[in-house]
């Protein structure tokens, strides 16, 4: 038995090698060409032996990466604080005061998690342009948080329920504690893991947005890095070393959050789907 869990586990982290393997290869190819020359046709898996670093200032100066950049990380940045904020403390009140109101509201938010959110780009459109609220970053902002509002409090409330035991929230109020300070001295400060998978999974899809801010966010000065590289794209289709350039710059900073914040990541998205 002991002979069978021993090759079990190798044959399990041999199949774990070869997929992050598979995952790894577009990235691969994306850096060998991202560092190629323009006259340089080799092929796509041979590592060039010199480094052309002048394509990433090429694409970033061409590409208007650096407007971008900000905008991009202004829309992302206060839109999971705004989510992170609000969605725990909603997601508090509903995991602790178990009324048939907050059943009710906690299970319709679990259902508007099914509903595409493209199903109201046509009346979301026109609601913005009749509050004139186009190519500005509040809108951004109020339409990642109402997307990602449902899967945040759901996470966030499986959490509290499975993970945080009532007896230090009662500890505290027998200090004297408020339920505001009960919340953010005992409560918040134990969601860290579940607040991570929540940053991490918003964050990444903002980020990455192009369905929504194609619409809302035309203006070149308000622009998003999906937005930018699209076109881009299109003026560069015959030079993919400054397009390879500009796409390995677009995805670092979610990398780099990634791997910051990865140890936290499967723990709280495994306790936070416990229960519902």
């Amino acid at each position: 038995m002991g002979q069978l869990s021993s090759r079990t586990k190798w044959l399990m982290t041999a199949l774990a090698l070869l997929i992050t393997g598979f995952h790894l290869i577009p990235f691969y190819i994306l850096i060998t060409t991202s560092l190629k020359k323009t006259g340089d046709f080799t092929s796509k898996w041979s590592f060039p032996d010199y480094f052309d670093t002048e394509n990433f200032a090429l694409a970033w100066e061409h590409a208007n990466l650096g407007n971008a950049f900000v905008n991009t990380a202004i829309i992302t940045i206060l839109s999971a604080v705004l989510l992170i904020f609000f969605g725990s403390m909603s997601a508090y009140a509903l995991a602790r005061r178990t009324t048939k109101l907050n059943k009710y509201m906690y299970f319709l938010f679990v259902g508007v998690m099914v509903i595409p959110p493209l199903t109201a780009l046509v009346p979301l459109y026109r609601l913005v342009v009749d509050i004139g609220l186009m190519n500005t970053h509040l809108v951004a902002i109020l339409n990642n948080v109402a997307a990602f509002m449902p899967l945040t409090i759901f996470l966030y409330a499986g959490f509290i329920r499975s993970t945080i035991p009532k007896e230090l929230e009662e500890a505290a109020k027998l200090d004297g504690a408020s339920t505001l300070g009960v919340f953010f001295k005992v409560v918040f400060p134990l969601l860290k893991p579940i607040t991570a998978t929540v940053l991490i999974i918003s964050s990444v899809y903002i980020w990455n947005d192009y369905q929504f801010a194609i619409f809302f966010l035309q203006d070149s000065s308000v622009q998003t890095l999906t937005v930018a590289l699209a076109g881009f794209f299109g003026q560069n289709v015959s030079q993919l070393n400054l397009v390879a350039a500009a796409a390995l710059m677009a995805s670092l900073p979610m990398v780099i959050v990634f791997l910051f914040l990865q140890r936290f990541f499967v723990e709280g998205l495994a306790a936070g789907s416990v229960k519902g």
